[in-house]
């Protein structure tokens, strides 16, 4: 029986983390070893549990909780809820894209205003709270868009 089973390194060293990660997952009942040795404590596992171990580092990676993936894991979620469950990961993954997309943009805007600056070229000649206003001028585009958006309503 031994030869189709995994001890729990021969897991952990396959997937590339701990022991300890391993035990945690079984403490919170989502992964069980197939055999734990009287003698040794050794535990070993079946290639359901390797498939399992897989769907939970998966799950883990999208974002979800452990007490999540259990429930994922377990089947006891029905359909509608689980959809509903993917559907907020979902939206909280857009987000992140949408945060991380107005990030770039604040850098490339960044870039552009030093790149066009002409202060910006005399930075190293600048006392300490003269490069501090210019780079304030810079990085705080929120500012500078609010004053962009002001200045033309008021124009019109």
């Amino acid at each position: 029986m031994k030869n189709d089973l995994m001890l729990i390194g021969e897991i952990a060293e396959f997937f590339g983390i701990s022991r300890k990660a391993i035990r945690l997952y079984e403490k919170k009942g989502i992964i069980k070893p197939v055999k734990v040795d009287a003698v040794n404590g050794y535990r070993y596992y079946s290639a359901e549990q390797v498939q399992q171990l897989n769907a939970l580092l998966e799950l883990k990676a999208l974002g979800f909780s452990l007490d999540e993936i259990k429930m994922i894991l377990d089947g006891k979620t029905a359909k509608a809820p689980l959809l509903e469950m993917l559907e907020k990961k979902r939206q909280a993954w857009q987000e992140t894209m949408n945060a991380a997309r107005y990030k770039e943009e604040c850098l490339s805007e960044m870039i552009k205003n030093l790149q066009v600056s002409q202060a910006a070229q005399k930075m190293t000649e600048m006392t300490e709270e003269e490069r501090a206003w210019l780079l304030v001028k810079m990085v705080c585009l929120e500012d500078i868009r609010a004053q962009k958006i002001l200045s033309e309503a008021l124009w019109l």
